[in-house]
């Protein structure tokens, strides 16, 4: 390998046009003619036409099928065979193999208490199988027979040993009923600000136009009653995404957005949690199952994100990665101890002021003072 790009290097630095300028006409037309003819990098061509022809010979005529295998028997009569680095003299070496003789295991007879034999003789499948189960011989039934047989003190196998290949016979599934939201309906409905319209389920409709999806986000940008959006398994993509997002940042009645399992890359991800910047009312976020992965960046890109964000409490996501997932989870975490704080501090108003007056008087180091204070404080509040 070497050599060979030793001899290449003296060709990398040659001036291709200044050859050119040097050929001529006649070379240059015998170029061009081998130009036409060869085009080696095309692999569609076959390789009679990625070539020119070299060969000498004329054609002797059409192909003849037995012909051809007549002269290839002949040629090989003619050749002889090669031969072998260690000729074949006829000796055997080594001992034959000959197969071990199979012993049958020896059944010892079993000699019970007159009263046992008499028991076994008239038990029954059901209670042989029971027996079995008591003395641990849980091989020879199911599991949930071998369980009901302990725990019970009655016979419950009524079936006996003859069970033992019946499988356990499980309660059928249904199917999930198909979502019955008519769609534009329900578009018009969002639009006309319904006040009974709380929650949108548009999940595993696939027939879904991209453009009225779309609408919807259109729809929820002016909507003041809409809480919960829903758009699992719409086939929804990177279009739909990135109007949800331009709503996300004026809407601010949206406390859930579910878009799971659909075609949203990347970019469209990135949206998304980029303009819960602009959000303060966005409590949950669902986003995982993708039809690809986000990939690395993407991830840590979110995770950036996350930890700016303050109000977000439920970010629906499996991340690939240990890093980006502590941090979207301490995110989560802190945003949860905020919410909580906030909570305790804008209900009620003198309650919320004494939790506040009770956190600021606790970093004192008078204790008396502090007992005497956060007393007379709360049963200001409980009084009034």
């Amino acid at each position: 390998m070497s050599v060979m790009r030793k001899e290449m290097e003296k060709y990398r630095d040659i001036d291709e046009d200044e050859l050119l300028k040097k050929l001529s006409e006649e070379e240059l037309q015998r170029l061009e003619d081998e130009l036409e003819e060869l085009d080696p990098d095309n692999a569609l061509l076959p390789a009679g036409m990625r070539q020119k022809d070299q060969t000498k010979k004329a054609p002797t005529g059409t192909f003849q099928r037995d012909n051809l295998l007549a002269h290839l028997e002949k040629q090989a009569k003619e050749h002889p065979e090669q031969e072998d680095l260690v000729p074949f003299t006829g000796e055997k070496r080594g001992k034959a193999w000959v197969p071990k003789k199979r012993v049958d295991p020896i059944i010892e007879s079993v000699t019970l208490e007159p009263e046992l034999e008499e028991a076994l003789a008239s038990a029954s499948d059901a209670e042989l199988c029971d027996i079995a189960a008591i003395l641990g011989m849980h091989t020879l039934m199911s599991n949930q027979q071998y369980y009901e047989a302990l725990a019970s003190s009655t016979i419950v196998n009524k079936q006996g040993l003859n069970s033992v290949i019946q499988c356990t016979q499980y309660k059928p599934v249904p199917d999930e009923e198909p979502n019955s939201t008519d769609v534009e309906e329900t578009l018009l409905r969002i639009k006309r600000n319904d006040p009974d319209l709380v929650e949108v389920n548009l999940n595993n409709i696939r027939n879904i136009p991209i453009k009225t999806l779309k609408a919807y986000a259109e729809a929820l940008m002016k909507n003041t009653v809409v809480e919960r959006f829903s758009i699992v398994g719409t086939r929804s993509n990177d279009p739909v995404a990135f109007a949800l997002a331009e709503m996300l940042k004026v809407n601010t009645m949206l406390k859930s957005l579910n878009v799971e399992s659909n075609f949203i890359t990347g970019m469209g991800i990135m949206s998304l949690i980029e303009s819960l910047q602009s959000n303060t009312t966005l409590q949950e976020l669902k986003i995982d199952n993708q039809s690809q992965p986000l990939g690395n960046k993407v991830e840590m890109e979110i995770a950036s994100m996350l930890e700016k964000n303050t109000t977000l409490l439920k970010f629906g996501y499996h991340f690939t990665q240990q890093g980006p997932r502590l941090r979207g989870s301490n995110a989560m975490m802190n945003n949860n101890d905020l919410g909580g704080e906030r909570e305790q501090t804008e209900t009620g108003g003198r309650n919320g002021s004494c939790y506040a007056y009770a956190h600021i008087i606790s970093q004192l180091n008078c204790n008396h003072f502090i007992k005497l204070v956060l007393g007379k404080f709360v049963c200001e509040c409980v009084c009034s």
